[in-house]
């Protein structure tokens, strides 16, 4: 019996052994290509020799030190790093333990720059509906997944919501692209003078969204649009780039692809690539400036933050991606994945949408492709499908809940950036073959 409080508390999952490139081995010896990351997290995969050799090296002559005392020669040389390859202002960089510790920090960040630069009234996010920026209060808070929220909805702060940036689910017949795009930002306006923009802290989402939608990209023009909003009206802009940053989708950051430059970008699972805990919040001068020139500080904190140790691993990752070329490889893989999943799977009856940017793509079940109407969330499509995924050593990262938290099933691709070509063709089958058993079950049951 296990004493660990696990994501089910019914089931035990394997026990992970060993893992080495895009596999991970179970106890039992079994094999899984590892085609999710995780959680979009190994972005260099298992083993990687050169991150290995860094955390040895880092253990070895300094592995913590708290921030009320030091500074360390790894956090400042990944600070260094990041800020050389971000664009724009983003000249300083706060490092945590992982996503969502990022997010509460931006949040905190942005209130803070709000009050030094006399604006306390301010006090209100703008967030998006069916988005997820972590599972801590303001991070859930401004999250728009409503079955994450329900239950803890009495403690997390009010929020004004907009629509997502969802073409497939959400344009109209008769909208061309550029209508619909339209659309949505005459909507967010409406809703920054509706809630009043003086009181309006910044808008929060996601680039590419990740979890709860699948990897849905926004629309051309929709974060330029954005960006003209928040200036427009004085919001801060906050990129949440936890799950789709650090060269998913093709490049470094996602929003580089969208032609614009956020306020706050928070970055962290293909920062460190899993090698340790790590997250981080890139900041603009324009955020900055304020508190260095005020108050001198920024009124936060955790025990783990800059840990050495993790910034050595996460420096090491992004070495070798630099070093290695990986962005273009991204590019290259990733097209060639969204091909052939389009290719073998969007032909199929239950298959109403397969999309994605990079080595970061989705496939989204319907039950009626033409009113994409999703099958009954009674089956768990999404549960059956990860399990039997899993029997034929395949990992992907199913969800239910894709339209409002509660209707809808998706499939994540995330894979390593190190993924074959051939690889990726067992990926496409081995879904295939799944999601056409698996469909045809649920199908008949209802």
């Amino acid at each position: 019996m296990s004493h660990i409080i696990h994501r089910s508390l019914k089931v035990t999952p394997p026990v992970a052994a060993s893992a080495q490139g895009v596999w991970i081995t179970d106890r039992s010896g079994k094999r899984y290509l590892d085609a999710s990351g995780g959680a979009a997290v190994s972005c260099l995969g298992h083993g990687h020799p050169d991150v290995l050799a860094a955390l040895h090296q880092q253990i070895d002559t300094l592995a913590y030190a708290h921030t009320g005392f030091f500074t360390s020669d790894a956090a400042e040389q990944l600070a260094d790093q990041l800020v050389r390859t971000a664009p724009g202002d983003l000249n300083s960089v706060y490092f945590v333990s992982g996503g969502s510790e990022a997010v509460e920090t931006a949040l905190k960040l942005a209130r803070q720059y709000c009050v030094e630069t006399g604006q306390p009234e301010k006090t209100t996010f703008i967030g998006r509906r069916q988005s997820y920026h972590g599972n801590t209060l303001g991070a859930l808070a401004v999250g728009g997944n409503e079955w994450r929220r329900k239950q803890f909805a009495p403690l997390l702060m009010d929020v004004a919501r907009v629509s997502a940036c969802n073409a497939y689910r959400d344009r109209l017949p008769d909208e061309s692209e550029q209508q619909y795009t339209e659309r949505l930002l005459n909507e967010l306006e409406q809703t920054i003078l509706d809630t009043g923009a003086e009181k309006i802290i910044g808008f929060v989402a996601e680039t590419v969204s990740g979890a709860t939608t699948g990897a849905v990209p926004p629309t051309r023009g929709y974060f330029a649009g954005v960006r003209k909003l928040c200036d427009k009206y004085g919001l801060l802009y906050i990129a949440d780039e936890v799950m789709c940053g650090m060269g998913r989708t093709g490049t470094l950051h996602a929003f580089e692809q969208d032609d614009v430059v956020p306020d706050i970008v928070t970055v962290a699972k293909g920062l460190g690539g899993g090698y340790q805990p790590i997250g981080a919040v890139l900041v603009s001068d324009k955020v900055m400036e304020p508190l260095r020139n005020g108050s001198g500080m920024f009124q936060h904190g955790h025990t783990y933050i800059c840990h050495p140790t993790a910034a050595a691993a996460a420096l090491a990752v992004q070495q070798v991606i630099e070093r290695d070329n990986l962005l273009s490889r991204v590019q290259h893989q990733g097209n060639y994945l969204l091909q052939q999943l389009h290719a073998e799977l969007a032909g199929l009856d239950f298959v109403g949408d397969t999309r994605g940017r990079g080595l970061f793509a989705g496939v989204e079940l319907v039950r009626d492709k033409t009113t994409k109407t999703a099958f009954d969330p009674a089956h768990k499509l999404h549960a059956a499908i990860k399990s039997a995924c899993l029997e034929k050593g395949l990992m992907v990262y199913p969800m239910g809940g894709t339209i409002d938290g509660q209707q809808g099933d998706h499939i994540l691709i995330a894979p390593p950036f190190i993924i074959e070509p051939s690889q990726l063709d067992f990926v496409v089958e081995t879904l295939k073959q799944v999601i056409i058993r698996e469909t045809a079950k649920a199908a008949g049951q209802s």
